[in-house]
């Protein structure tokens, strides 16, 4: 039987994400995946500001980015059109549009770089835990064995249906098609026609993507079989109901369809198997927040399971994973519930819409929103300290560079101001940068993996103390 340390189901952005993060500590990892081949539809998604740190911090953003088209960080709350708030904090403020498949394969890529095995056409069927390990059988029968499994295999999650795990919330009440195609009127009819139903509709919407092809957005009759895509014929006379045309669409690229169900699932772990990314929780796509929370996922648990093969996670280390992410995805999940309220063409939510698009106008209002959206305002309970303390630190300028460059490893990170401090026995999992010039207000920070500040001070006995909190018992 085949062994492994961590198994992971599905190899979507959060399943490739965790399998790299993994690999940084040299952790054994199989990532199974149930398709044999790569999605083949072009969907665009956004990268928002927290995942774009992200890929910096582990030397990925350039690669990315080669791939993507940048536009502001502004207009992503319920589809308000209001500018970026000026003076983001943040080096990446921007978002990045970039094709789905894209941005999967070049994950998936990194880690296999990395040593990560991937197979495709696999599926988990059924999986048994004990104190040592969990025992995976695939469909064709065949059994696997690892200390960890994790699910990443989206919304329907075989392994948290196998698991028991609750995944209460409400089911989809609308749905909405999406889809790419070619046109056959000229474009300034679509573009009249788009501005006087965007009026009071804003679940409708068809905007240009290059070469003659045009993104379709358009609200379905009723609620349909997510697993089946709709049909152009569908697209046509919801166009036609809407808009009193279908403007000769023609020749698809893809047609998808989404609702707007929305559920959280009540636990992300239960003893060795965890959840992670859409098999955790799933929403509406409004503000583009689901690729995101599952990457981001993936950085705060990658490192505490790593600890954990390895042996040095303290001992409730892999519990801050539930503990830090479920409040944040709660969060999410309201978010999208407002906004899909602001997007109804109902009096009621047009009156609120038409109040929040007032109150947008406060830069604090809109600041608070935007970083909101796009994940730079999450700070986690990690105690009592200054309002830095639990949040992630910008890219700031250090000697011979950024902050990000000297993440790339998924270590920890002591950026020392004083001079005179040291990661002593830690220094084989925390870095340390002596740096009186960093663009800090505070004396010395002890970062983690995930960038989160976990410490801030200036005495030696502390940081000891928060060192081993976070990275265990010091090497002898």
């Amino acid at each position: 039987m085949d062994t492994f340390d961590v198994i992971i189901a599905g190899c979507g952005p959060a399943g490739a994400t965790l399998a790299a993060e993994l690999r940084l500590h040299d952790v054994r990892v199989l990532v199974l995946e149930k398709e044999t081949e790569p999605v083949s539809f072009v969907r665009i998604v956004g990268l928002h500001m927290r995942s774009l740190e992200l890929m910096a911090m582990r030397g990925l953003l350039d690669r990315v980015r080669e791939h993507g088209r940048q536009r502001p960080a502004g207009g992503f709350f319920a589809a308000i059109d209001k500018p970026a708030p000026q003076g983001l904090d943040s080096a990446h403020a921007y978002l990045l549009g970039i094709p789905q498949p894209v941005i999967v394969r070049l994950l998936e890529e990194h880690a296999a770089q990395l040593g990560a095995q991937v197979r495709r056409g696999c599926t988990v069927a059924d999986f048994e835990q004990d104190d040592d390990g969990v025992t995976v059988e695939l469909a064709d029968g065949e059994q696997l064995r690892s200390r960890y499994l994790v699910g990443c295999d989206g919304g329907r999650s075989t392994v948290r249906k196998l698991l028991g795990v609750g995944f209460p919330g409400e089911p989809s009440r609308t749905e909405t098609l999406m889809g790419e195609m070619e046109v056959g009127v000229p474009q300034g009819e679509i573009a009249a026609k788009v501005t006087e139903i965007g009026e009071t509709n804003k679940r409708f919407w068809l905007r240009p993507v290059g070469e003659g092809v045009y993104g379709v957005v358009v609200p379905a009759a009723g609620v349909g079989d997510r697993a089946e895509p709709p049909t152009l014929e569908a697209f046509k006379q919801r166009l036609r109901a809407i808009a009193g045309t279908d403007f000769g669409v023609h020749s698809p690229r893809w047609l998808s369809r989404f609702g707007d169900a929305t559920r959280l699932a009540e636990r992300y772990r239960v003893g060795r198997v965890l959840l992670a990314g859409d098999a955790a929780h799933i929403h509406p796509p409004t503000g583009g927040q689901g690729l995101n929370l599952g990457v981001q996922d993936a950085f705060n648990l990658g490192w505490k399971l790593a600890a954990q093969v390895r042996g040095w996670a303290p001992e409730t280390l892999l519990d801050t994973y539930h503990a830090e992410r479920h409040p944040v995805a709660e969060d999410v999940l309201d978010n999208t519930r407002a906004q899909m309220e602001l997007l109804s063409t109902e009096p009621g939510p047009q009156a609120v819409r038409r109040l929040l698009t007032e109150l947008m106008d406060f830069d604090e209002v809109n600041r608070r929103l935007i970083e909101k959206i796009t994940a730079i305002g999450i700070r986690y309970d990690v105690g009592e300290g200054p309002d830095l303390l639990g949040r992630r630190l910008p890219d700031i300028d250090v000697k011979h560079g950024h902050l990000y460059d000297l993440l790339h490893r998924g270590r920890g990170l002591l950026l020392d101001r004083t001079e005179r401090l040291t990661a002593g026995g830690w220094s084989d999992r925390v870095d340390h940068l002596a740096d009186p010039t960093a663009a800090l207000d505070v004396p010395c920070v002890l970062l983690r993996p995930d960038g989160h500040v976990a410490w801030i001070g200036d005495d030696q006995r502390d940081l000891d103390g928060h060192l081993s909190r976070w990275f265990g018992t010091p090497a002898g």
